[in-house]
C-alpha cells in the first residue's frame, strides 16, 4: 500500500471484511471444526474468502487468527501448531490482499474466564495474548484487531501485550455488548465507561463489533462518540441468526446492513464492517454507500522528475474572467440558477425547449446535474452542449465522483475545457442503490472536496499527477451544502473545507424555514466569504411536502407550512401555497446581503411556474439581456 494504514484512517472510512467463521460453515464446513486449523488443512477455502472479501471492496483484511491462541487451540489439541497455523493466516491473507488492501491481524478472547470467577489467571492470559501478537508481527499484519472481547479486563490484558510485544502496530480494541437497554458489557460496564477506558489506554481506535445487530451497534456508537476524539470501530453481526433447515443462517439483507454502515459513518465510525453472518455481498453493498459518505478527499499524485530549475506555477485566471456567470456573481448581480434535467432517452426537444424558455425569460444560467439520485440521462455536458447551440444560455455543469475514477475525471475535464465549459459545480454523487440501475459500481476515489482541489489544480495548469498540461483550464468551480443538516457542525466544517479546497460559489438543497439559512449562515461567517445561492424547490401537495421532511435526509419543512398544505382542499390549491412559500423565500433571500441568487428547481416539471416564483423580485432582477 502507498499510505500507512494510520495515514489512511485519517485520510478516509476504511471498510472492514465480513465474517470468516459464519462464511466458512456457509461453504460447507461444519461447526465441531476449529475453524483457525483451516489455513493448514484447507488454505484454498481461506484464501478464497479473503479474495471475495477483496474483491467486494474492503479495505481491512483480517487474518483467520480469531481463536489461534494457546488456551483455545488446547480444546483442539492444537496448541503446538500454533506457529504454523498463525503465520500461515497471515500468508493467506496477504496473498489476497496484496496492495488493494490491508491486514490486519485479528485476536479474540481466550475463551477462558478469567479469575477469581473462573480458572485461567491475568498472566495467563496475558501470555497467551502475547505468544499470538509476536506471531502475527512476525507475520507481517500492518495493525491488530482486538475484537469481541465482552469484558475490559481481559480487553486490557490483550492491549498490554500487544504493547509489549508489537509496540511499532496500531491497536484497534472493540468490545461486545449484551441485548438489553443499557447495551452493557457481561460485567455491566456501559458504553461510555468502556470508551473513557480504552481511550486511556493509547489505542489508535475503538469500538464494537458483534452484539445482536445493527441497532445496538449504533447506540453503543452513538454514546461512544460522546466521551472520546479518538476514531470509532462498527461492525455488527447481521442481525440474529435463525434456524434454517437445521442450519444457523443470518437473514439481514445487503442493504440493511449497508444502510447501517452509512448511519456508523454518519455517527462518526473511521472503520465499519460486518461480524458474523456479514458475506462479501454485504460488503460490496456497504462500499457503495461508505464511499458515498466518506470517499478520499486528496489526490494521489505521482513524484515528478527531479528538475534543476523548478518553474512556479501560475495563478488561475482571475474569476470574473472565466465565464459570463463568474462576472455576474463577482460584480454582486442577484443571479438566478434553475435546474434543467437532461432526457432519460434520446429526444432532447423538451428539455431544449425548456431552456430556451428560460432563457428568453433571463434567467442568468440553467444548471444540469450528473445522473441526479442515481438515475440514468444523457450526460450533463453533452446537453450543455447542445442548450447553447439552440439558444445561447450558459450553463453549470455537474461533475459527479461517483461514476468515474480519477482517470476518468481528467479526461472529462480536460474535454470540458475544450468545449468551453466552463461553471462546474463538484458533487459526491448519490449511491448507485437509489437509482435505476441498483447493481451499478460506484467509484468514489474521491469526494467534492479532493474534486474541487482537483479541478483548482488543472485552473494552475496541472494534472492529478503534477505534471504541466500545457496551459490553464479556467474553471469556475462551485460546491453544494446542506444548511439543514442533521449533523450540520460536520456540514459546517465541511463548507470551510471546500472554500480551503478552492470553492468559489455555492448552491444550497431546497429551503423552508429562514431560521435555518440564518443559523448557517452565522456557523460559516468566519470563512472567506463566496457567493451563496440558495436552494428553491416549491411544494407540490401536503403528500409531497410529508415526503420532503420525513423521507429525505436534511430536509425540513416547518410544521405550519405542513399544516396550511393538508388544510387546502385540493392539490391546485397546495400547489398554490407551494408557490407562494417559495415566493416568501425568494423573497428573503434576496433582501439578505450574504446570498448573491437563487437556485430554483422546477415544481412539477413546470418551468412557467419558476417564472410565477421569479415575479416577486424586482423587474430588473429579471429583464432580459
Amino acid at each position: 500500500m502507498t499510505l500507512t494504514l494510520t495515514s489512511a484512517m485519517a485520510e478516509r472510512v476504511l471498510l472492514l471484511d465480513g465474517a470468516l467463521g459464519t462464511e466458512f460453515y456457509r461453504r460447507g464446513v461444519f461447526i465441531n471444526r476449529c475453524y483457525d486449523e483451516l489455513v493448514l488443512s484447507q488454505p484454498s477455502l481461506v484464501r478464497a474468502v479473503h479474495q471475495d472479501y477483496v474483491d467486494a471492496g474492503a479495505d481491512l483484511i483480517t487474518t483467520n487468527t480469531f481463536g489461534a491462541n494457546r488456551v483455545r487451540l488446547q480444546a483442539f489439541g492444537l496448541q503446538d501448531r500454533i506457529e504454523d497455523i498463525v503465520l500461515g493466516a497471515c500468508s493467506l491473507a496477504k496473498s489476497a490482499a496484496q496492495d488493494r488492501a490491508f491486514v490486519l491481524g485479528s485476536l479474540g478472547p481466550t475463551g477462558a474466564t478469567l479469575a477469581p470467577a473462573g480458572r485461567l489467571s491475568p498472566g495467563m492470559a496475558y501470555r497467551a495474548f502475547r505468544e499470538q501478537i509476536q506471531l502475527l508481527a512476525q507475520g507481517g499484519v500492518d495493525g491488530l484487531l482486538l475484537e469481541t472481547f465482552t469484558t475490559l479486563a481481559e480487553l486490557w490484558h490483550a492491549v498490554r501485550a500487544a504493547q509489549d510485544a508489537a509496540p511499532e502496530l496500531p491497536i484497534f480494541a472493540c468490545l461486545s455488548f449484551k441485548s438489553n437497554q443499557s447495551g452493557e458489557t457481561l460485567l455491566g460496564e456501559e458504553p461510555e465507561e468502556a470508551a473513557r477506558t480504552m481511550a486511556s489506554w493509547g489505542v489508535a481506535a475503538l469500538g464494537v463489533n458483534c452484539s445482536t445487530g445493527p441497532a445496538l451497534v449504533l447506540d453503543a456508537i452513538e454514546r461512544m462518540e460522546r466521551v472520546t476524539d479518538l476514531p470509532l470501530i462498527a461492525y455488527p453481526n447481521a442481525g440474529i441468526p435463525q434456524m434454517v433447515d437445521g442450519r444457523r443462517l443470518y437473514l439481514a439483507s445487503p442493504e440493511y446492513m449497508a444502510e447501517f454502515a452509512r448511519r456508523f459513518v454518519n455517527k462518526g465510525a473511521q472503520i465499519v464492517g460486518g461480524c458474523c453472518g456479514t458475506t462479501p455481498a454485504m460488503v460490496r453493498e456497504m462500499r457503495s454507500f461508505v464511499r458515498s459518505v466518506s470517499p478520499a478527499r486528496t489526490v494521489l499524485k505521482t513524484p515528478l522528475p527531479e528538475k534543476k530549475e523548478q518553474v512556479p506555477l501560475p495563478d488561475p485566471v482571475p474569476i470574473a474572467e472565466r465565464s459570463s456567470f463568474a462576472e455576474k456573481l463577482q460584480s454582486g448581480k442577484f443571479c438566478i440558477s434553475v435546474e434543467l434535467d437532461p432526457p432519460r432517452g434520446l429526444d432532447t426537444s423538451r428539455s431544449l425547449d425548456g431552456a430556451a424558455f428560460l432563457s428568453k425569460a433571463g434567467i442568468d444560467v440553467i444548471n444540469i446535474a450528473d445522473g441526479p439520485r442515481a438515475t440514468a440521462r444523457m450526460g450533463p455536458a453533452a446537453m450543455a452542449q447542445l442548450a447553447h447551440a439552440h439558444c445561447g444560455v450558459e450553463s453549470v455543469v455537474h461533475v459527479c465522483c461517483r461514476d468515474r475514477n480519477l482517470l476518468g475525471l481528467q479526461m472529462d475535464l480536460l474535454s470540458y475545457n475544450a468545449l468551453g465549459i466552463r461553471n462546474i459545480l463538484a458533487v459526491t454523487g448519490d449511491p448507485p442503490k437509489m437509482g435505476n440501475y441498483p447493481d451499478a459500481t460506484a467509484v468514489f476515489d474521491i469526494d467534492s472536496i479532493g474534486l474541487i482541489h482537483f479541478i483548482q489544480n488543472l485552473n494552475r495548469g496541472t494534472d492529478l499527477s503534477g505534471r504541466p498540461i500545457g496551459g490553464q483550464t479556467r474553471f469556475h468551480v462551485g460546491a453544494g451544502c446542506n444548511p439543514a443538516h442533521t449533523e450540520l457542525q460536520r456540514e459546517v466544517d465541511r463548507f470551510g473545507q471546500k472554500i480551503e479546497a478552492g470553492a468559489e460559489y455555492f448552491f444550497s438543497q431546497p429551503l423552508y424555514d429562514p431560521e435555518v439559512l440564518e443559523r448557517f449562515l452565522e456557523l460559516t461567517a468566519a470563512f472567506p466569504t463566496v457567493p451563496f445561492l440558495v436552494g428553491i424547490l416549491p411544494l407540490a401537495s401536503s403528500k409531497n411536502a410529508e415526503f420532503l421532511h420525513n423521507e429525505v435526509p436534511g430536509m425540513q419543512v416547518p410544521e405550519s407550512i405542513r399544516r396550511r398544505l393538508r388544510e387546502c382542499p385540493t392539490q391546485a390549491k397546495q400547489r398554490e401555497i407551494g408557490i407562494q412559500v417559495a415566493r416568501q423565500t425568494l423573497a428573503m433571500a434576496h433582501q439578505h446581503p450574504r446570498v448573491s441568487g437563487a437556485y430554483i428547481y422546477p415544481p412539477f416539471g413546470s418551468y412557467q411556474a419558476v417564472l410565477d416564483v421569479m415575479d416577486v423580485l424586482p423587474s430588473s432582477e429579471t429583464a432580459v439581456d
